[in-house]
């Protein structure tokens, strides 16, 4: 009987440590996070600088590259407000008791990339913003996980997304990872093992995480592909990330970046990654309301090259199976499953691919006229279409690197 009460003690303390990272910080995510880094200047083309921002369908601006001052940061607070976007100010050099506060700021941003002797420190001046605006994010984004011993001050990256979450008690965990493309140099093992540790520790704490994520050359980063894009960007939704951020909008200056080529280039010129960024970033505010419905379950890999069985690998998942034709490429897909806020099941299904299309004969676990899909071009929930009527099954046809949302009884 002692042992008894003392399990159920242990679990009561266990329930309660889990959840304090959560109640520190109320934060409140109110749509799904399409952001960025480096923001536009704050000069005499500033309102036309954040309407060409807000086209391009972004959702938040984090800032601080535009100006970091009260002033700047009430002008950057109008436009935001006038655009309909969210913002997360820059805090490091502005007085708690003197940050602008408003309904479109979602928080402060505090650091980037810290080590976890940083903690601490950070936390006081947390705690300090949350004394005198409660609610508001105290915005930290951490280091990847290709990230040094030295530079996180922890032995492991899991120790030290552990760390950060139980000394700042933060209303969202963030990070930035930039894969490698290269033919000989896959990166995207690891950015998926990267995803896993924000969603162990998300899901833990029962808060959002989000991602940045890049669109330019730099270094040995290759400049990204549209199908390169929307793999880095439907795999982190595939693992329940509540936001991704580009790297970077505004093209920063230094001898880091010789090649240029963000979002909008130095001399305000588009780039092409611009009218790629407003058609991904369009379909992801048509899914957003439902991303942020849903709670993720699993997330699973099928290749076949690798010798996976789809039927065995997604046993117990809404997809019974997934077969192919046999002049089709073998089947690469990462499918991640979630709980919707109704009851539902969600499926998203990616392809693992992004320089191939991919049509999936995919047998889920309910009649097709049961399985819905949410439109990506107009956020419209119907019954999934059949993408090859002629084939037997039901075909899912998807681009390079892109993934489609389905809701099941």
């Amino acid at each position: 009987m002692r042992a008894q009460v003392f399990l159920v003690l242990v679990t009561v303390l266990l329930a309660a440590a889990g959840g304090a990272a959560h109640a520190a910080e109320s934060f409140v995510q109110d749509r799904f996070a399409i952001g960025l880094w480096v923001d536009p200047p704050l000069d005499a083309n500033a309102d036309a600088r954040y309407r060409e921002l807000a086209e391009a369908n972004f959702t938040l601006v984090i800032g601080g590259f535009g100006g970091a001052g009260i002033e700047t940061v009430t002008q950057q607070m109008a436009l935001c407000e006038k655009y309909d976007l969210r913002l997360v100010a820059p805090g490091h050099s502005i007085a708690p008791e003197d940050l602008p506060d408003g309904p479109v700021i979602w928080g402060y941003a505090l650091r980037d990339e810290p080590s976890a002797a940083d903690f601490p420190e950070l936390r006081k001046k947390a705690d300090a913003i949350r004394a005198v605006r409660p609610g508001k994010l105290t915005y930290i984004n951490l280091f990847p996980n290709y990230a040094s011993e030295k530079q996180l001050g922890t032995p492991t990256y899991d120790e030290h997304v552990r760390l950060f979450v139980e000394t700042l008690q933060s209303g969202v965990l963030s990070m930035d990872h930039y894969p490698l493309f290269h033919p000989g140099r896959d990166g995207r093992e690891a950015y998926c093992e990267n995803l896993g540790t924000m969603r162990k520790y998300a899901l833990a704490n029962d808060i959002p995480f989000w991602n940045f994520f890049n669109i330019m050359p730099y270094g040995p980063h290759t400049d990204p592909t549209e199908g390169q894009l929307r793999w880095q960007i439907f795999t982190s939704i595939a693992y329940g990330a509540k936001g991704v951020l580009y790297f970077c909008y505004y093209t920063p200056a230094g001898g880091e970046f010789p090649k240029g080529g963000a979002i909008i280039a130095r001399d305000d010129r588009r780039t092409r990654h611009y009218g790629e960024a407003q058609r991904i970033n369009a379909e992801l505010k048509n899914l957003g309301p439902t991303l942020m419905q849903l709670t993720s379950t699993g997330v699973y890999r099928v290749s076949e090259e690798a010798g996976d069985n789809p039927e065995t690998v997604l046993k117990g998942t809404p997809i019974v199976n997934i077969t192919r034709a046999d002049y089709d490429p073998p089947h690469d897909y990462l499918i991640g499953v979630f709980r919707h806020a109704d009851g539902r099941r969600a499926v998203l299904l990616n392809n693992y691919r992004f320089a191939y299309t991919a049509w999936p004969t995919v047998l889920f676990d309910a009649p097709a006229e049961q399985v819905i899909e949410v439109d990506k071009q107009t956020g419209e929930m119907a019954p999934v279409i059949d993408d090859s009527p002629d084939m037997d099954g039901l075909q899912v046809s998807l681009g390079a690197g892109d993934g489609r949302l389905f809701l099941l009884p």
